[in-house]
């Protein structure tokens, strides 16, 4: 059912209407985020107090990457597998997009940890000082 000139035009009109207090409303609650960090930035981490929690927490997330990674190996070799005896080329193109989805998920993987740990160190951030998240 195609909609008609007049249902566009107000949904249009809406839009037109509400867009700046949209804006307004967004760079509000940015000076408030802004406001906010401040007091969070200066308190001491109980993270980072606490006697072994920070190695656990690295200790976890080097586990939870390697086997990520092992994983990514298990599921590209299978889809490889079944590439070899798939006759159809819907099936064969549907493997092809699985596959690269399971490497856009592996190098999510890999580059999240360090990048936190680069961002946080640069935001002074109170977890990326006491937590190591590069997984190598």
């Amino acid at each position: 059912m195609i909609p008609s000139v007049a249902s566009r035009n107000s949904v249009f009109d809406v839009i037109r209407i509400a867009r700046p207090s949209i804006a307004r409303l967004s760079s509000g609650l940015f000076v408030l985020c802004l406001a906010a960090v401040d007091p969070v930035a200066a308190q001491e981490s109980a993270v980072c107090a606490a006697d072994r929690l920070p190695e656990m927490i690295t200790g976890f997330f080097q586990l939870t990457t390697g086997l990520g990674l092992v994983g990514l190996v298990v599921v590209w070799q299978g889809d490889s597998l079944v590439e070899m005896f798939t006759l159809h080329r819907e099936q064969r193109e549907g493997i092809k997009r699985h596959k690269r989805t399971a490497l856009k998920s592996a190098v999510v993987l890999v580059i999240l940890g360090p990048l936190y740990t680069v961002a946080g160190s640069m935001m002074n951030l109170p977890l990326a000082s006491c937590i190591d998240l590069v997984p190598w």
